[in-house]
Protein backbone atom coordinates (compact mmCIF):
# COMPACT_ATOMS: atom_id res chain seq x y z
CA UNK A 1 0.00 0.00 0.00
CA UNK A 2 1.44 3.55 -1.23
CA UNK A 3 1.19 6.24 1.16
CA UNK A 4 -1.71 7.98 -0.66
CA UNK A 5 -3.43 4.88 0.25
CA UNK A 6 -2.80 4.67 3.79
CA UNK A 7 -3.28 8.26 4.65
CA UNK A 8 -6.47 7.76 2.92
CA UNK A 9 -7.35 4.56 4.75
CA UNK A 10 -6.12 5.59 8.29
CA UNK A 11 -8.47 8.96 7.91
CA UNK A 12 -11.46 7.52 6.69
CA UNK A 13 -10.85 4.77 9.58
CA UNK A 14 -10.51 6.92 11.83
CA UNK A 15 -13.42 9.36 11.84
CA UNK A 16 -13.32 11.67 8.63
CA UNK A 17 -16.20 12.25 6.47
CA UNK A 18 -13.63 13.86 4.18
CA UNK A 19 -10.18 13.33 2.92
CA UNK A 20 -8.23 15.40 0.23
CA UNK A 21 -5.02 16.29 -1.14
CA UNK A 22 -4.41 20.19 -2.42
CA UNK A 23 -2.01 21.98 -4.70
CA UNK A 24 -1.06 24.92 -2.51
CA UNK A 25 0.78 26.52 -5.46
CA UNK A 26 -2.50 28.12 -6.95
CA UNK A 27 -2.81 29.77 -3.73
CA UNK A 28 1.23 30.76 -2.72
CA UNK A 29 1.22 34.65 -2.58
CA UNK A 30 -2.06 34.50 -0.45
CA UNK A 31 -0.78 31.78 2.01
CA UNK A 32 2.61 33.64 2.24
CA UNK A 33 0.74 36.83 3.09
CA UNK A 34 -1.68 35.37 5.86
CA UNK A 35 0.74 32.91 7.20
CA UNK A 36 4.74 33.75 6.16
CA UNK A 37 7.32 32.42 4.32
CA UNK A 38 7.37 28.72 6.05
CA UNK A 39 4.08 28.00 5.90
CA UNK A 40 3.88 28.73 1.77
CA UNK A 41 6.46 26.70 1.15
CA UNK A 42 4.93 23.33 1.10
CA UNK A 43 3.89 22.35 -2.02
CA UNK A 44 0.95 19.80 -0.61
CA UNK A 45 -1.79 19.95 2.17
CA UNK A 46 -4.04 17.12 3.23
CA UNK A 47 -7.44 18.34 4.18
CA UNK A 48 -9.81 16.79 6.30
CA UNK A 49 -12.69 16.82 7.13
CA UNK A 50 -15.50 15.80 10.01
CA UNK A 51 -19.32 16.85 9.46
CA UNK A 52 -20.97 18.04 12.14
CA UNK A 53 -24.68 16.09 13.56
CA UNK A 54 -27.35 17.31 12.29
CA UNK A 55 -29.34 16.95 15.44
CA UNK A 56 -27.25 19.56 16.90
CA UNK A 57 -27.00 22.39 13.98
CA UNK A 58 -30.97 22.64 13.83
CA UNK A 59 -31.42 23.58 17.08
CA UNK A 60 -29.62 26.75 16.38
CA UNK A 61 -32.41 29.20 15.37
CA UNK A 62 -33.36 28.36 19.34
CA UNK A 63 -29.62 29.60 20.42
CA UNK A 64 -30.61 31.84 22.72
CA UNK A 65 -31.49 28.52 25.00
CA UNK A 66 -28.15 27.90 26.87
CA UNK A 67 -28.68 24.24 26.81
CA UNK A 68 -28.87 24.50 22.87
CA UNK A 69 -25.76 26.84 23.00
CA UNK A 70 -23.39 24.61 25.20
CA UNK A 71 -24.23 21.57 23.36
CA UNK A 72 -23.39 22.96 19.77
CA UNK A 73 -20.24 24.39 21.11
CA UNK A 74 -19.13 21.36 22.75
CA UNK A 75 -20.41 18.58 20.74
CA UNK A 76 -20.22 20.54 17.13
CA UNK A 77 -17.27 22.54 17.66
CA UNK A 78 -15.00 21.98 20.92
CA UNK A 79 -15.03 18.00 20.34
CA UNK A 80 -14.97 17.43 16.72
CA UNK A 81 -11.75 19.69 16.98
CA UNK A 82 -10.32 17.77 19.24
CA UNK A 83 -11.23 14.70 17.12
CA UNK A 84 -9.17 16.42 13.88
CA UNK A 85 -5.94 17.55 16.11
CA UNK A 86 -5.82 14.14 17.05
CA UNK A 87 -6.05 12.71 13.39
CA UNK A 88 -3.83 15.01 11.77
CA UNK A 89 -1.01 14.22 14.34
CA UNK A 90 -1.41 10.44 13.44
CA UNK A 91 -1.65 11.22 9.97
CA UNK A 92 1.57 13.66 10.22
CA UNK A 93 3.60 10.97 12.36
CA UNK A 94 2.20 8.53 9.18
CA UNK A 95 3.93 10.87 6.85
CA UNK A 96 7.37 12.08 9.07
CA UNK A 97 8.03 8.10 9.62
CA UNK A 98 8.03 7.66 5.53
CA UNK A 99 10.88 10.67 5.39
CA UNK A 100 9.04 13.62 4.51
CA UNK A 101 7.77 16.71 6.36
CA UNK A 102 4.44 17.26 7.91
CA UNK A 103 3.43 20.31 9.39
CA UNK A 104 -0.44 20.12 11.04
CA UNK A 105 -2.03 23.14 11.48
CA UNK A 106 -4.85 23.35 14.38
CA UNK A 107 -8.49 22.65 14.04
CA UNK A 108 -9.38 26.54 15.65
CA UNK A 109 -6.27 28.24 16.70
CA UNK A 110 -6.36 31.85 15.82
CA UNK A 111 -2.49 33.71 15.94
CA UNK A 112 -3.88 36.96 14.17
CA UNK A 113 -6.00 39.07 16.29
CA UNK A 114 -6.29 42.38 14.33
CA UNK A 115 -7.29 40.20 10.83
CA UNK A 116 -8.67 37.08 13.11
CA UNK A 117 -7.86 34.38 11.37
CA UNK A 118 -5.68 31.72 11.54
CA UNK A 119 -2.12 31.07 9.98
CA UNK A 120 -3.61 28.99 7.69
CA UNK A 121 -7.22 28.82 5.84
CA UNK A 122 -8.38 25.41 6.57
CA UNK A 123 -11.49 26.38 4.05
CA UNK A 124 -9.36 27.18 1.46
CA UNK A 125 -7.24 24.18 1.30
CA UNK A 126 -10.64 21.72 1.41
CA UNK A 127 -11.54 24.41 -1.38
CA UNK A 128 -8.32 23.76 -3.05
CA UNK A 129 -8.73 19.85 -2.38
CA UNK A 130 -12.00 20.10 -4.60
CA UNK A 131 -14.16 19.18 -1.29
CA UNK A 132 -16.54 22.45 -2.45
CA UNK A 133 -16.85 26.09 -2.79
CA UNK A 134 -16.18 29.22 -0.89
CA UNK A 135 -19.93 30.33 -0.41
CA UNK A 136 -21.13 34.16 0.30
CA UNK A 137 -21.13 33.38 3.79
CA UNK A 138 -16.95 33.02 3.61
CA UNK A 139 -17.77 28.85 4.80
CA UNK A 140 -16.90 26.07 2.54
CA UNK A 141 -20.19 24.65 0.93
CA UNK A 142 -20.03 20.50 0.12
CA UNK A 143 -22.32 19.75 -2.60
CA UNK A 144 -23.17 16.75 -0.17
CA UNK A 145 -23.68 18.89 2.91
CA UNK A 146 -23.27 21.79 2.48
CA UNK A 147 -21.51 23.96 5.54
CA UNK A 148 -22.08 21.30 8.49
CA UNK A 149 -18.39 20.54 8.30
CA UNK A 150 -15.67 21.08 10.62
CA UNK A 151 -11.59 21.20 8.54
CA UNK A 152 -8.18 20.79 9.48
CA UNK A 153 -5.15 20.86 7.29
CA UNK A 154 -1.50 19.08 6.98
CA UNK A 155 1.13 21.03 4.83
CA UNK A 156 3.26 18.72 3.74
CA UNK A 157 6.39 18.06 0.92
CA UNK A 158 5.39 14.21 0.44
CA UNK A 159 4.79 13.58 -3.36
CA UNK A 160 1.15 12.95 -2.87
CA UNK A 161 -1.34 13.15 -5.57
CA UNK A 162 -3.97 15.42 -5.63
CA UNK A 163 -7.32 14.50 -5.51
CA UNK A 164 -9.20 17.75 -7.03
CA UNK A 165 -8.94 21.21 -8.04
CA UNK A 166 -11.26 24.28 -6.88
CA UNK A 167 -14.92 24.01 -7.40
CA UNK A 168 -16.93 26.61 -9.13
CA UNK A 169 -19.69 28.56 -6.88
CA UNK A 170 -23.17 27.17 -7.26
CA UNK A 171 -24.81 29.76 -4.32
CA UNK A 172 -26.07 31.47 -7.21
CA UNK A 173 -28.80 33.96 -6.21
CA UNK A 174 -29.09 32.23 -3.08
CA UNK A 175 -28.80 34.71 0.04
CA UNK A 176 -30.09 33.15 2.83
CA UNK A 177 -27.04 32.83 4.78
CA UNK A 178 -26.84 36.66 4.07
CA UNK A 179 -30.22 37.53 5.34
CA UNK A 180 -30.27 35.43 8.61
CA UNK A 181 -26.90 37.24 9.88
CA UNK A 182 -27.54 39.65 12.78
CA UNK A 183 -25.33 41.87 12.31
CA UNK A 184 -25.21 41.58 8.32
CA UNK A 185 -21.84 40.20 8.36
CA UNK A 186 -21.70 39.22 5.00
CA UNK A 187 -21.50 41.45 1.92
CA UNK A 188 -23.44 39.37 -0.60
CA UNK A 189 -20.20 39.26 -2.86
CA UNK A 190 -19.42 35.86 -4.49
CA UNK A 191 -16.00 34.28 -3.79
CA UNK A 192 -13.08 35.68 -6.02
CA UNK A 193 -9.58 34.38 -5.02
CA UNK A 194 -7.88 37.98 -6.01
CA UNK A 195 -10.49 39.80 -3.43
CA UNK A 196 -9.57 40.07 0.09
CA UNK A 197 -11.88 38.80 2.61
CA UNK A 198 -13.03 41.98 3.83
CA UNK A 199 -14.86 42.05 -0.04
CA UNK A 200 -17.30 39.39 1.56
CA UNK A 201 -17.42 39.40 5.56
CA UNK A 202 -16.42 41.34 8.13
CA UNK A 203 -14.91 39.21 10.82
CA UNK A 204 -14.97 41.49 13.39
CA UNK A 205 -18.92 41.85 13.71
CA UNK A 206 -19.40 38.34 14.34
CA UNK A 207 -16.76 38.83 17.08
CA UNK A 208 -18.01 42.09 18.50
CA UNK A 209 -21.36 40.45 18.39
CA UNK A 210 -20.25 37.01 20.14
CA UNK A 211 -18.68 39.48 22.91
CA UNK A 212 -21.39 41.21 23.54
CA UNK A 213 -23.31 38.05 24.80
CA UNK A 214 -23.36 35.17 27.49
CA UNK A 215 -19.80 33.48 27.66
CA UNK A 216 -21.75 30.49 26.10
CA UNK A 217 -23.01 32.25 23.48
CA UNK A 218 -22.68 30.82 20.30
CA UNK A 219 -24.66 31.73 16.38
CA UNK A 220 -24.02 29.56 13.31
CA UNK A 221 -26.83 30.46 11.47
CA UNK A 222 -25.55 30.68 8.53
CA UNK A 223 -24.14 27.30 8.95
CA UNK A 224 -27.67 25.89 9.63
CA UNK A 225 -29.96 28.09 7.31
CA UNK A 226 -27.45 27.00 3.81
CA UNK A 227 -29.79 24.78 1.35
CA UNK A 228 -26.92 23.01 0.53
CA UNK A 229 -26.99 21.55 4.46
CA UNK A 230 -29.95 21.72 5.02
CA UNK A 231 -31.84 19.53 2.09
CA UNK A 232 -29.23 17.16 1.85
CA UNK A 233 -27.54 14.44 3.51
CA UNK A 234 -30.67 13.51 5.62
Amino acid sequence: MDLNQKLRKVALEEGADFYGVADLALARDFIQDQGGEEVASYPRAISLGIRILDSIVDQLPNRQERAVAVNYRHQGYDIINRRLDLLASRLSSLIQDEGYCALPIPASERYDDERICAVLSHKLAAHLAGHGWIGKSCLLITPKVGPRVRWITILTDAPLTVTGSPMNEHCGDCTECVDICPVSAFTNTPFHPDDPREVRYHAAKCEKYLGEGEEWAVCGLCVYICPHGRNKGK
